[in-house]
């Protein structure tokens, strides 16, 4: 009965990164792959979620109040006016939000801007909606853009570009003057652009998260989407948000009650309280994960890896191999699993290359093999004991010469 499956899900297989995942359980690897905290939440926003639930906050339910927050937080943080009424639809995580927006704007043959390296739902989203993805290499080692190259990946059938920034998984924070290039394009085909902001309060160095819909006329042509599953280590819970004008707004909501029709109702609860959080907590948040990143990049460089970018923003830290290395990044992450306990993921599930404008060049087909994406997002003593098991790697000759 197989050949009755849709030809969207005969085409999504299984990935390598699964495959992996399954392995680092049977060896109990430490778990420095995927990106969720292993230590609590806010105890004040866990108190509040069991609360609601004492108080039977346990049924369909809108809390309109989320969308009030956040409004004033888009007109404190980007100068952007919001209307709370009109202008949000909450939903179960940014990735139903974006998946949302995707299927609210995008048609059989619209074609879809995107990054290469990105993470791998967009395309995933795309391709149910009909749309065609489109890659515009991010080159290594600072993860920038050619202006040309972007400009040139538009066309009369361009609908809309996604932008997640801070990026997953380069922790690369976009500049104000790539975005204007972004909006530029945007202005002149008359696209929309659809965002994963997620990372929005993790960054590092003084580096500012500045929205795309911040920037002269982007408002009126921009998705945002984020959550509260980073920045309140809750990725459980499944509150997230697109933020849109009117229009799209409105179709968000419609085919978000139609998938799952409410966001978890004593997680919005507690959204209340975490949405209100004082400067301190996001302070402490950037300071944290700063720490955690100098720790992690440290580590790393002192087993042969290669950190030419140190992470701006977000919670992952982008490595190469070590330069003698002539393992796959595949295979780099088998060996890691094997002999060191600790599982990471490799990088080449972040690359494009089948779907790229351009041909790529020995060289870009051998970069899209070469790193491995480390989350540095686990409590001190989870990072200290994969530093531990990682140093037993300073001597394997496998790892360090050809």
């Amino acid at each position: 009965m197989e050949e009755k499956l849709s030809s969207v899900a005969k085409n999504f297989t299984p990935s390598p990164i699964q495959e992996l995942s399954h392995l680092a359980q049977r060896c109990n690897a430490i778990n420095l792959a995927e990106g969720f905290p292993d230590f609590p939440a806010p105890l004040q926003i866990k108190d509040v979620a069991v609360s609601a639930i004492n108080s039977d906050f346990n049924q369909y339910r809108h809390v309109q109040g989320i969308c009030d927050h956040l409004a004033a937080a888009m007109k404190k943080m980007h100068d952007l006016d919001v209307n709370p009424l009109t202008d949000i639809a909450i939903c179960c995580g940014q990735t139903e939000a974006f998946a949302a927006a995707i299927f609210a704007v995008i048609d059989t043959g619209d074609e879809v801007v995107l990054f290469d390296p990105s993470y791998e739902t967009y395309e995933g989203c795309i391709t149910m909606a009909g749309g065609v993805p489109v890659y515009v290499a991010l080159d290594p080692p600072q993860w920038t853009f050619c202006p040309g190259k972007l400009l040139k990946s538009f066309t009369g059938r361009t609908k809309a570009i996604v932008l997640n920034s801070p990026h997953n998984p380069t922790g690369k924070v976009f500049s104000k003057e790539e975005l204007e290039v972004i909006a530029e394009a945007c202005c002149r085909w008359d696209c929309l652009a659809i965002t994963d902001e997620v990372y929005e309060h993790i960054t590092f160095n003084d580096k500012k998260h500045i929205s795309l819909a911040s920037l002269p006329g982007m408002q009126k042509r921009t998705i945002i989407t984020s959550s509260l599953s980073k920045t309140f280590s809750v990725t459980g819970w499944r509150i997230g948000w697109a933020i849109a004008p009117a229009f799209a707004a409105s179709a968000i909501r419609n085919i978000h009650v139609k998938i799952t029709d409410s966001a978890p109702a004593p997680f919005q609860e507690a959204a209340l309280t975490a949405l209100t959080s004082p400067p301190e907590y996001f302070e402490g948040l950037k300071k944290e994960y700063e720490f955690k990143r100098d720790f992690i990049a440290k580590v790393l460089t002192s087993i042969g890896f290669q950190i030419h970018f140190k992470p701006q923003g977000s919670i992952f830290l982008f490595a190469e191999l070590p330069k003698d290395c002539l393992l796959s990044d595949v295979e780099y992450v088998k060996e890691l699993i094997k002999e060191a306990g600790v599982v990471a993921v490799p990088g080449c599930g972040f690359f494009h290359k089948k779907l790229s404008m351009e041909p790529l060049s020995e060289a870009s087909c051998n970069y899209q093999k070469r790193y491995v994406r480390f989350a540095f997002c686990k409590s001190i003593a989870t990072l200290a004991a994969a530093a531990q098991k990682l140093s037993d790697l300073k001597n394997a000759t496998r790892y360090e010469h050809s």
